[in-house]
């Protein structure tokens, strides 16, 4: 259920291997307690920081088989992101589709084989392969960086608002752990925080 990032980033900020809090855990926390409990339990009883705590605790809890937020039984760890844009649909797909906008969600990669099946890898090793197009619409794939043990599916949506802009939507599933999931939300909120300033700023310049 941990993925290696997770075992290598709390062995490396606790000093304990994963499978040594999993055996610590097992003896100690009831399976009604909370998710508040088990992860004051580890601060109080460990020299980890209450971040630490809570990731500890939420991996814990998906490893015992609880579904916390962000995990279903069909799609796994996934997480979702959106953001409105005060450009029209076809100007945001033109956009993420350019190589300026694939370097933010893929990255350097000159183009985007649209048809599935097509595979792509970007020079900066993310790696995958197209599953289905809607053009104008919703582009899903697999997608996997070299360091992860296993590929997830993000889905990108454009979307148009009742205010005729345009919400660009992330999804991604099948992530390794909630902790590959805290990562990823804040690494595509970022994306997208970008992608709006690069969008605001080809408006202003025209």
């Amino acid at each position: 259920m941990a993925g290696s990032i997770f075992k290598k980033a709390v062995k490396q900020e606790t000093g304990i291997a994963w499978e040594t809090w999993l055996n610590d855990l097992g003896r100690v926390v009831d399976p009604v307690w909370s998710n508040e409990q088990i992860a004051g339990y580890i601060a109080n009883e460990y020299d980890v920081t209450l971040e630490w705590s809570e990731r500890i605790a939420l991996v814990y809890e998906q490893h015992s088989g609880r579904k916390p937020v962000g995990v279903t039984a069909s799609a796994g760890v996934q997480i979702g992101v959106r953001k409105t844009i005060p450009v029209s649909k076809e100007q945001a797909w033109t956009f993420l589709l350019s190589p300026e906008g694939l370097r933010l969600w893929v990255g350097d990669l000159q183009s985007l084989p649209l048809q599935p099946k097509q595979t792509y890898t970007s020079k900066d090793g993310v790696y995958g392969r197209i599953i289905s197009v809607v053009p104008y619409r919703k582009i899903r794939l697999s997608w996997q960086r070299p360091e992860w043990d296993n590929p997830s599916t993000l889905q990108i949506y454009t979307l148009t608002s009742s205010s005729g802009k345009t919400t660009v939507s992330i999804h991604q599933e099948k992530l390794d752990d909630l902790y590959i999931r805290e990562m990823m939300k804040i690494h595509w909120e970022d994306v997208l925080n970008t992608i709006s300033e690069k969008m605001r700023g080809r408006l202003s310049n025209e």
